[in-house]
């Protein structure tokens, strides 16, 4: 009996208002809770030696924020519009200190109330793909968008070089 009550207790946890964001003609949605700003495209300062999808640093009014690009993060096509933009989100890695840090994407949408009825469960895919950094799947307007858990997009590995980087 408890596994049946399992999906729809997450689901009620997982209720709420969510940015959604579009990377390659794909809806995202990040907890509204998470997000700090959107800004425009800003001149991204490289840092060496981290991982391809991010991008590197963004002065936002004196403060250091590094930037990933979630479309390189999740393999998809990276062209550049003028409705791509930066998302600036707060995560808190597993063992740290929340860190602020920019995402890009093609575009913002739009922001949603999600009940409980609206959001899935993560299917399984028969094999072994790691969907931890999925909530789950919200059905909006006849369309599914996918819900991330913007603290496990990133590795907190990643987060860790990118905070120390920007200090």
């Amino acid at each position: 009996m408890s596994t049946s009550t399992t999906p729809v207790s997450t689901a009620v946890r997982l209720a709420g208002k969510y940015l959604t964001v579009g990377l390659a003609n794909e809806a995202y949605g990040i907890a509204v809770l998470k997000v700090r700003e959107i800004i425009r495209m800003l001149k991204i300062t490289p840092v060496p030696q981290l991982p391809p999808y991010v991008k590197g640093v963004i002065n936002l009014r004196g403060r250091v924020i590094p930037v990933v690009d979630l479309r390189v993060k999740f393999g998809l096509e990276a062209g550049f519009t003028e409705r791509t933009c930066i998302v600036v989100v707060q995560v808190r890695p597993a063992n740290g200190q929340p860190v602020q840090m920019g995402l890009i994407v093609d575009c913002v949408e739009e922001v949603v109330t999600l009940t409980d009825q609206e959001i899935e469960p993560t299917p399984e895919f028969g094999c072994v793909i790691d969907t931890s950094y999925l909530l789950g799947l919200a059905k909006v307007k006849g369309q599914v968008k996918t819900l991330l858990d913007i603290d496990r997009v990133v590795a907190p590995e990643a987060v860790q070089q990118m905070a120390q980087a920007a200090n």
